[in-house]
């Protein structure tokens, strides 16, 4: 634990140095515990030197953007939101496996424009060495578009930020990943407005409902749904009476196939290199559907 922790003030030093060199930034705001690291921490390097801005649009939860709201206020940083159009754009509705790469490329673009209007070149995300281990084709927009990240560079895992985060006294050091809601549906499958709504709406009500914070609801079609929470959590969300009103939820919501995926909630499910036709991990799954439940 020593290690740990001298690791981690090494990068801190490491990151408030590069920071100090930098001068005036805008911070690419999610909301979401690196973005909030480095928010924080760019305001207490630079003071107001730091805008934060985030992109909104209805890929991303509403809670997400009202917790961005909060902490951007709460640390006295100037905030702004920017809303994005991805819905209208061919490259990015259509849902490629590139998806991420058109999608990233509008927001920072929208980022990098407001930087030039105020004057203000570096703009950071708060990318972590972690992120270099998973599919991440936006990843070329922020290279092509000279965004900075100022946390991967530091050599920040994703552990060693939570652990920073927590030291700083950041709630949201411990608060589980929070991935835009498009991925939640196979590539290939155009993504809606209503689309979006369906999946948001039933993530909120499985987080309401106290069954976890890691939740995913992952489209296998318009009448399918995929539900991935901890494996910890497979007995409550099966357990009478809270399934039959998961299953009447859902069905409000349109869908006729509910399933609960035995291998439990993980990241980027729907990406290429672990699922290459997008559902076919629904196949290892409980399904509630019609009063019933089989494998």
């Amino acid at each position: 634990m020593t290690d740990d922790r001298e690791n981690v003030e090494a990068k801190y030093q490491r990151l408030k140095a590069h920071l100090q060199g930098l001068g005036r930034v805008i911070v690419a705001f999610s909301g979401g515990v690196d973005s909030t690291l480095l928010l924080r921490v760019s305001r207490d390097v630079l003071g107001e030197n730091v805008l934060a801005v985030s992109v909104v649009s209805e890929t991303m939860p509403d809670r997400d953007r009202e917790a961005a709201a909060r902490f951007a206020l709460e640390i006295g940083v100037p905030y702004m939101t920017v809303p994005t159009d991805e819905l209208f754009h061919e490259s990015f509705r259509t849902n490629p496996v590139d998806r991420c790469y058109y999608c990233k490329r509008l927001r920072f673009g929208h980022i990098v424009r407001i930087g030039a209007k105020k004057g203000v070149a570096h703009i950071l995300d708060g990318e972590n060495i972690d992120d270099l281990d998973d599919y991440r084709p936006g990843r070329r927009a922020a290279r092509e578009l000279g965004i900075i990240s100022p946390l991967r560079e530091a050599g920040f895992s994703k552990k060693e930020v939570r652990i920073l985060a927590r030291r700083l006294g950041l709630g949201v050091w411990n608060r589980p990943a929070s991935a835009c809601l498009a991925s939640r549906i196979p590539h290939g499958m155009a993504i809606t407005a209503e689309r979006l709504r369906r999946i948001d709406c039933g993530e909120m009500f499985l987080r309401d409902a106290g069954i976890s914070s890691e939740i995913r609801v992952r489209l296998i079609d318009d009448r399918s749904a995929r539900i991935e929470i901890p494996t910890g959590d497979l007995d409550a969300i099966v357990r009478e009476p809270f399934r039959s009103r998961v299953v009447a939820f859902f069905k409000d919501l349109g869908f006729r196939r509910i399933a609960v995926d035995l291998e439990g909630y993980r990241t980027g499910s729907l990406n290429p290199e672990r699922s290459p036709d997008g559902v076919g991990e629904a196949n290892a799954s409980i399904l509630a559907d019609k009063g019933g439940m089989s494998l």
